[in-house]
């Protein structure tokens, strides 16, 4: 037998012997020893991340709609506030178009100085309200704060134009000044 052949110096070690790891193996040879606190540091960012996105959402998804449900709600006419309220059908694009330009128009205006109501004629509020004016849809009513209708402005309408009706609306809802 060759002296020094791998026979030999296997058995050497005897039975109790255990084979050393090599910094050489596949599986450890670029990982930091804490990697491991490392990736949990790194999902907590991550959720934290997550959380504050999905909340944020949720904060703006509950704005927005609570802001477009109470541009519905009729019962506001009359409330202290002058009102415009757009007759309206979603179907048609005369009034989709009337409706882009009035938001145009009231956002020249400071919040609670006018607001804005849609009386949805797919609903039987809105037709009543529009049957009780005599109006169809592509309409605007005029309301002062006590719920009194001083104007209708019918058909399509630019934003500026529409924003000096509003102008001249509030002027004319304004409580007369008393000597």
């Amino acid at each position: 037998m060759k002296r020094g052949s791998k026979k030999s110096r296997q058995a050497t070690k005897g039975k109790g012997a255990q084979k050393r790891p090599t910094n050489s193996s596949p599986d450890h040879a670029h990982e930091p020893p804490d990697r491991g606190r490392r990736d949990a540091l790194l999902k907590v960012r991550d959720y934290g991340i997550l959380v504050a996105v999905v909340g944020g959402a949720g904060w703006y998804g509950v704005d927005y709609f609570g802001r477009r449900f109470s541009e519905y709600d009729l019962t506001q006419i009359g409330n202290g506030t002058p009102s415009v309220v757009q007759i309206h059908d979603p179907g048609c694009p005369l009034c989709r178009e009337l409706q882009r330009q009035t938001r145009t128009a009231l956002g020249k205006f400071k919040k609670g100085e006018l607001q804005y109501i849609v009386a949805d004629i797919k609903t039987s509020a809105g037709r009543e309200l529009a049957a009780a004016h005599g109006v169809g849809h592509v309409t605007l009513l005029l309301f002062d704060g006590q719920g009194e209708r001083l104007d209708i402005l019918s058909g399509s309408n630019t934003a500026d134009f529409l924003e000096g009706a509003f102008r001249r609306h509030i002027q004319a809802s304004a409580p007369a000044a008393t000597s």
